[in-house]
């Protein structure tokens, strides 16, 4: 036993002073290294055992919450692409009031008339907000109707395709002039009392013309999508499609260039 301390004490000296027994040292974890891995099996088996032994419940389970999760994220990704149009659209209203010289107002569609007879929209600004009776409505695109009714915090608006609706109108390329009328089917107008020979042609801009002071003048109205003049008929037959967005605006401006009309 003496001997063996005493070798041990040696061989500890020469490894702390000489550095004699690296070489050694390495050989020994080399040799060891076998062990250190066998030890490690339980825990392995162990790890191995809980990933492949799952019930086929938890793995239904799993496979339902995740089919949930995806369909939460689409259905997320579906919104963020709606919010993005809705982004667009706003921008280009935006851009639009930019370019007009009167005040304006942005509102919100919030109803539409139940009678399909009545083609009107309820939006969420009213004479609380200096909304009035007869002001004038647009969207990003052109005109799109008048404010019929109003109450405190909402207002109705009668569009232009109403078949109770008109607005004068004027042709931009040549100033002839005009009354369009709604026809009662939301993307069709009806231009009436327009001579066979007046110089009106398909694609021709119609723009609102500021008679009768109820509408300013040079809005965007509608574009010519058909003219029929028939040789025995006086007036010719003009059909035109709204410039508006009649059936997708959400958002739309109020227009305060005419003064609030006195009711009867």
């Amino acid at each position: 036993m003496l001997l063996a301390i005493v070798v041990i004490v040696g061989l500890i000296t020469a490894d702390l002073h000489y550095n004699k027994l690296q070489g050694g040292r390495a050989v020994l974890d080399t040799l060891a290294s076998p062990v250190f891995w066998a030890a490690n099996l339980p825990a392995r088996f162990s790890e191995w055992t809980s990933a492949h032994t799952q019930t086929r419940t938890q793995l239904l389970e799993e496979n339902e919450r995740l089919r949930r999760e995806n369909l939460v994220l689409q259905g997320r990704s579906q919104q963020m692409a709606s919010l993005q149009g809705e982004n667009v659209r706003l921008r280009k209203l935006l851009n639009s009031s930019a370019l007009l010289r009167d005040d304006v107002l942005v509102a919100e569609l919030i109803g539409v008339s139940p009678d399909p007879e009545r083609l009107q929209l309820v939006l969420d600004k009213g004479t609380s907000d200096g909304v009035f009776i007869g002001q004038p409505l647009i969207d990003a695109d052109g005109l799109m109707g008048q404010i019929v009714e109003a109450s405190s915090g909402s207002s109705r608006a009668l569009l232009i395709t109403d078949v109770t609706h008109s607005v004068p109108v004027q042709v931009n390329r040549n100033g002839v002039r005009a009354i369009a009328e709604g026809s009662g089917e939301l993307g069709q107008l009806e231009i009436r009392h327009v001579s066979s020979n007046t110089d009106i042609q398909v694609g021709d801009l119609l723009v609102t013309s500021g008679l009768g002071g109820r509408f300013p003048e040079g809005y965007p109205v509608a574009v010519v999508t058909e003219v029929e003049r028939d040789p025995g008929e006086t007036f010719a037959h003009v059909l035109a499609t709204p410039s508006a967005a009649l059936d997708r605006t959400r958002h739309v401006l109020l227009v305060f260039t005419t003064r609030p009309i006195p009711e009867d």
